[in-house]
């Protein structure tokens, strides 16, 4: 599936994944996310992973 296309999908997909991971695996999740999307998204993974532990 590719979500990163249009910002609201993008943003409503990674709230589900972040709900459906347990907290170990967030900073994983969190890196892959930075890797891939911050060129585009990163004011939205910034509103999301800031101030998260990791």
């Amino acid at each position: 599936m590719k979500v990163s296309f249009d910002r609201r999908l993008f943003e409503k997909e990674l709230r589900k994944a972040l709900n459906l991971l347990v907290p170990a695996e967030i900073q994983l999740f969190k890196e892959w996310c930075y890797s891939k999307f911050s060129s585009k998204y990163e004011p939205v993974l910034n509103k999301y992973f800031i101030g998260l532990a990791g």
